[in-house]
């Protein structure tokens, strides 16, 4: 028997906003070993003897839950005892509350016992379950959670069967477990010019506050959390847009130590309200939650401006890595936005192991992918794409389907995620043939480049032709489609030949006559990046021309990831760093200059005067734009992959020197071994180290010279 062969049960009543607990206590003679499966329409705390199982934190994640549920499983043999065990398990809302069709929280569980003597005992979930209230009385993804330590738990009942929920859809798990990781101790206490008081951990984070408190018997102790402070000094919230982002405990005047179990929040900053303890620092810790990926890319380089500008890439990973690539931790958003992962994916595959992580979210990709191909902008969808409705998927944005996959296949080299995809890829790119007009992608209306800042005043969407972009993009995602199934051995033949007709139409339409009639900065880095013209020095003059006409960037996020790229690849390095090395507005270190430690979402969230860009839209955390970590690692430290290899089975440094930079280093950790490059002036000389591991190989360039290396450290100069 297992979990699927178990009943799912709820409260035999609405709770309202209290989060249920379900228990049983099962009598236990000489376990041998013992597991228990469980997962819930909701996210779970489980508890053996008062106990917590496990530390994985907002169990079981977040999936296509109407197709797709995680189950997991754990060892427990060293928690049972001889005699009675209590287990309990608290079911709060979660991610439930996006489905606005949901009503009640409900778990699945089974355990299995093995004795000394070789028997086996099961015990499934139904009936004879008790359900009971708990001191949790409100939790909430968006607005926190209360929590009263006055309250008595009490048994309410018994639970009752849901026989109308599927456990057809149940599934081991598959991706990273959600994890509590660094601990930050508060930094400072600060009293606002309002007179409110106010504690900076000194970094923007996702995950919740530990502290202890005290009080007096009804005292009701509130923590609000913000990203930033206004430009008086005041606790800034209007960003947040509707979440409340509070903590709640109610005291009985006691001495606790408390966190919160069902919610996360995005902040650096707490404001206390209605605190009758003093207010010490060593109270209160910051703890940062985010999937168990392990860290795989280092950088450092003589600016550190720039290793400023790198930690606010890798903690803005950490921060909407939460099981799904989210676009911010804070708002009532955090949804898995397709045009964010798809940007970012090269650079967080770089930083971090995200190979179980994209493969299970690519996963559900497919599973929300509509029958005719369409797909949605965010993964899990939130019910804008259900069969049925008519709802356009944009570019960029669902071209994550073909883009991720490709990505990860690079940097990891396992065919597994091109097998698993690739027919997801294949619906994609039919769909895109299936409306294309003359052979372009024709739509009325596209996210464009989101964010741009050449666009009309109003608007979000920049001013480059929405078409060109989605044009583009349909040439590009089947170029990796191409690509993809030239890897399987799939026959591709159809859609080899379809590129160049795509091409062709794309060049009739948006250069006839070798310039780009839509004059943008992204309309050119697009063209350039994904090879869509013949004369590729007449279109890289046009990008610098616009680049000059305007004295900076304009390109939101369809273009700001391939900008730099598009430069460095054209013979224009020095204006790629240019770019990179600029402070003003706007600007990759405008924000560092701000005092930013994540990846804001516009490149002025706060302006020069210390006013904020907008109260709608202005993220704090928001990574898209760190996706120029990629050319950190592959440009100026030169590690990059070889498709013909892939996984850095094959690995080509090929660094590219600035006279403003003095030295930079860069690894990443891959299947082989841990890859390095360094450079560093020295004696009027620049100085190389790289480093092969063992079962890879290298083409390293060196000035106006190649060479191929095995293994081991090589050391060259010019």
């Amino acid at each position: 028997m297992s979990i699927l062969d178990s009943n799912w049960i709820k409260a035999g009543e609405s709770m309202g906003d209290v989060v249920p607990v379900f228990s049983k206590v099962i009598e236990v003679c000489d376990p041998k070993k013992a597991e228990i499966s469980v997962t819930s329409k909701g996210v779970y705390c489980l508890y053996i003897n008062g106990k917590r199982v496990s530390d994985y934190v907002l169990a079981p994640g977040w999936t296509v839950y109407k197709k797709r549920l995680q189950y997991q499983t754990y060892d427990v043999t060293n928690m049972l005892k001889n005699g009675e065990n209590k287990i309990e398990i608290g079911v709060g809302l979660g991610w439930m509350m996006r489905d606005e069709t949901f009503k009640d929280v409900k778990m699945i569980a089974s355990v299995e016992i093995e004795k000394e003597n070789g028997e086996k005992e099961v015990i499934v979930t139904d009936e004879s379950w008790d359900y009971a209230s708990s001191q949790t009385l409100y939790s909430n993804i968006y607005n926190g959670e209360t929590f009263d330590t006055t309250k008595e738990i009490t048994v309410l009942g018994k639970a009752v069967i849901d026989a109308e929920e599927s456990k057809d859809v149940l599934i081991p798990q598959e991706g990273e477990i959600i994890k509590e990781h660094e601990r930050l101790s508060a930094k400072e206490i600060i009293t606002t010019p309002s007179g409110d008081t106010v504690i900076d951990f000194g970094q923007n984070l996702t995950g919740y506050v530990e502290f202890k408190f005290k009080g007096n018997a009804g005292d009701e102790f509130v923590i609000t959390h913000a990203e930033v402070l206004d430009k008086d000094g005041e606790f800034y919230i209007e960003n947040m847009r509707s979440a409340k982002n509070e903590i709640r405990v109610i005291c009985d005047g006691n001495e606790h130590t408390f966190k919160p179990h069902y919610t996360f929040q995005g902040f650096r900053y707490i404001k206390l309200v209605g605190f009758t303890d003093e207010i010490n620092l060593e109270n209160f810790t910051a703890i940062v939650v985010y999937s168990d990926i392990k860290r795989t890319g280092h950088f450092n380089c003589s600016s550190e401006m720039l290793n400023k500008l790198y930690h606010n890439i890798i903690w803005g990973q950490m921060g909407n890595f939460l099981d799904v690539p989210t676009d911010c931790p804070q708002r009532d958003e955090r949804n898995g936005w397709t045009g964010d992962a798809e940007v970012f994916v090269k650079t967080a595959s770089y930083n971090f192991d995200v190979y179980k992580f994209f493969a299970k979210w690519l996963k559900d990709l497919a599973a929300d992918q509509c029958a005719d191909g369409r797909v949605p902008h965010v993964i899990p969808d939130l019910g804008w794409f259900d069969e049925g409705k008519d709802a356009q998927s944009s570019a960029a944005w669902a071209d994550a389907a073909t883009i991720c996959p490709w990505q990860i296949y690079l940097t990891y080299g396992k065919k597994e995620i091109l097998e698993t995809q690739f027919d997801s890829m294949k619906k994609w790119v039919d769909y895109l043939d299936s409306i294309a007009t003359g052979n372009l992608w024709i739509q009325e209306d596209h996210f464009g480049d989101w964010l741009g800042l050449d666009a009309e005043e109003g608007s979000y969407k920049g001013s480059t032709d929405m078409n060109l972009i989605a044009s583009a993009y349909y040439y590009y995602s089947t170029t990796l489609l191409v690509k993809a199934g030239k890897a399987l051995g799939e026959d591709v033949e159809k859609y080899e030949q379809n590129l160049e007709n795509i091409k062709k139409a794309y060049m009739a339409e948006y250069l006839p006559e070798g310039t780009l009639l839509c004059n943008t900065q992204t309309a050119c880095v697009l063209t350039l990046f994904f090879d869509l013209c013949e004369d590729k020095e007449k279109v890289t003059e046009q990008l610098l021309s616009i680049i000059n006409e305007y004295g900076h960037m304009t390109t939101g996020f369809v273009g700001t990831p391939y900008l730099l790229h598009a430069l460095s690849e054209n013979g224009q390095t020095k204006t790629a760093y240019d770019l990179l090395l600029r402070e003003e507005y706007p600007s990759w270190l405008y924000s560092v200059t701000k005092g930013a430690t994540t990846i804001w979402e516009h490149w002025d969230g706060i302006k020069p005067d210390g006013s904020m860009w907008s109260a709608d839209m202005n993220s704090f955390n928001h990574y898209a734009y760190g996706a120029v970590g990629d050319w950190m690692y592959g440009n100026m430290a030169g590690i990059k992959t070889d498709e013909n290899a892939p996984g850095f089975k094959h690995i080509i440094f090929k660094p590219e020197t600035d006279d403003r930079i003095d030295f930079v280093e860069a690894s990443i950790d891959t299947a082989y071994g841990t890859v390095k490059s360094e450079w560093k002036k020295a004696d009027g000389k620049i100085k190389y180290t790289f480093t092969v591991p063992t079962g890879a190989v290298a083409t390293a360039y060196v000035g106006e010279e190649k060479y191929a290396l095995g293994a081991g450290v090589h050391h060259f100069e010019c």
